[in-house]
């Protein structure tokens, strides 16, 4: 009782009597008005906690599908009403069975803004603004401006992006003492048909998602010999239209390339398959089966969203009030077969790509060339790149390497590949800035040769 007179009597429900009425956020003020065992060390309990909460503290959430619906929902009804949420998505009618936020009149608009105008007009005094775009369209100061990102992504390469957007953010004094107020934290959520997991970066000093990107699953892929003569399932069949049949009939333009986003392109590889699965007997090829292949989307279950995202907006709380310590920092969870969870603390690793701040040495032998140096940048567990770029630095002058990203540069470096590293004029300890999709910062890399070794 005396928690909800507190309460009633902050200015805030006095000024705000349309948003707040009286009692409306006593079940928040009963975890920051006073402490306990838990708090985290820095809790200050009082209604200047709920104050921030409501009035200054803003959030960004990444991503409006199974898992953004979900956490837009927990986290206004929080109490969090500035809001950012950002989905280069739109509503496909395969989405209306778990992202609840959305109707069969959606169809065909973007993501965010209808999830920013459902939650605005449910929760009242919520503010969630939206961004039909990608997370790469924003620069630094956009991010800098949030004190707390939260992630539901389908997408390892999002997630790397994001990871080493944070990263870039940290200030570092001329000891190379990290400005602890750069810091914004990063609580990321993922979900894959019943298994899920929730975790709580705090980039600098807690593991990031490149100390950890061993555990992401390998992106399965189908042999080629199987695809292309003896196909069993119906993915055989979309692999061999997708792999096989696009590159040779260029059905949109010569060069262009599989767009899983585009429906045009999604039923073209559909009928393609069909009339393949027809010719082996395969069934069960559908539309959707099609768009999941393409994408590489992992069917979702709602029950597993809603439990992921619950994880998350309470992390999100902990971490904005201080009222507890937050999680430790990696939690799995699996219903596959019986009801499993499991929390353990991933550990920062110290030769880390991303955030240790040291440049990563590569070890070839002396005949290594180009092209090896990329097939390794791209197959390592370590860095799992997608197109890197390559530069350096040869007699004070900056040299490009190979450029993967625009087609013109290219063709003009695609002569290098086959050079070994000292016929370019590498030399053993030289460094390489490698640039890649899956980071907005390029990395430094050290070539060493292995005859320097013995």
């Amino acid at each position: 009782m005396e928690v909800e007179e507190q309460c009633s009597e902050s200015p805030m429900f006095v000024e705000n009597k349309a948003d707040d009425w009286s009692g409306r956020w006593s079940h928040i003020q009963k975890l920051l008005m006073r402490s306990g065992p838990l708090a985290h060390q820095d809790f200050e309990p009082g209604p200047q906690v709920l104050e921030f909460m409501l009035e200054s503290a803003k959030i960004l959430v990444i991503g409006a599908g199974g898992l953004g619906c979900e956490l837009l929902k927990d986290l206004a009804l929080c109490g969090f009403r500035n809001i950012d949420v950002i989905d280069m998505d739109t509503i496909d009618v395969s989405n209306l069975n778990r992202q609840f936020l959305f109707r069969p009149k959606d169809i065909g608009r973007a993501k965010a803004e209808i999830a920013a105008e459902f939650v605005n007009s449910r929760i009242a005094g919520c503010k969630v603004t939206p961004h039909f775009k990608k997370i790469q369209d924003f620069d630094a100061d956009f991010y800098r401006g949030f004190h707390l990102i939260v992630c539901g992504l389908d997408s390892i390469i999002a997630r790397r992006w994001m990871n080493g957007m944070v990263l870039s953010l940290l200030e570092y004094d001329d000891d190379g003492i990290l400005d602890q107020t750069s810091i914004i934290p990063v609580v990321d959520g993922g979900t894959e048909g019943f298994k899920g997991n929730a975790r709580v970066i705090i980039p600098g000093l807690t593991a990031c998602i490149e100390c950890t990107l061993d555990l992401y699953p390998p992106q399965v892929n189908f042999p080629l010999c199987t695809i292309a003569h003896t196909p069993r399932l119906p993915e055989h069949c979309i692999e061999y239209a997708k792999v096989l049949v696009w590159p040779q009939e260029h059905p949109f333009g010569v060069g262009v390339p599989v767009d899983g986003d585009d429906p045009a392109h999604v039923q073209w590889i559909f009928l393609k398959a069909k009339e393949r699965a027809y010719n082996y007997s395969i069934q069960g090829l559908t539309y959707r089966l099609t768009q999941g292949v393409v994408k590489h989307i992992i069917p979702a279950v709602a029950s597993t969203n809603a439990l992921i995202a619950a994880a998350c907006a309470l992390e999100v709380f902990k971490l904005v009030s201080s009222c507890c310590n937050p999680l430790n920092n990696y939690m799995v969870f699996n219903d596959t077969d019986g009801l499993y969870t499991y929390t353990f603390e991933a550990e920062k690793k110290e030769d880390c790509a991303a955030c240790s701040q040291r440049p990563q040495v590569l070890t070839f032998p002396d005949d290594a060339t180009l092209k090896s140096v990329i097939d390794f940048l791209n197959d390592s567990p370590t860095y799992q790149m997608k197109a890197p770029s390559l530069t350096t630095m040869v007699d004070g002058k900056n040299k490009t390497l190979y450029i993967q990203s625009v087609k013109s540069l290219e063709e003009k470096t695609r002569h290098n590949l086959p050079k070994k590293l000292k016929d370019i004029g590498l030399v053993d300890g030289q460094e390489i800035v490698v640039a890649d999709s899956t980071t907005p910062k390029a990395i430094i890399c050290k070539i060493q040769f292995a005859s320097s070794m013995e």
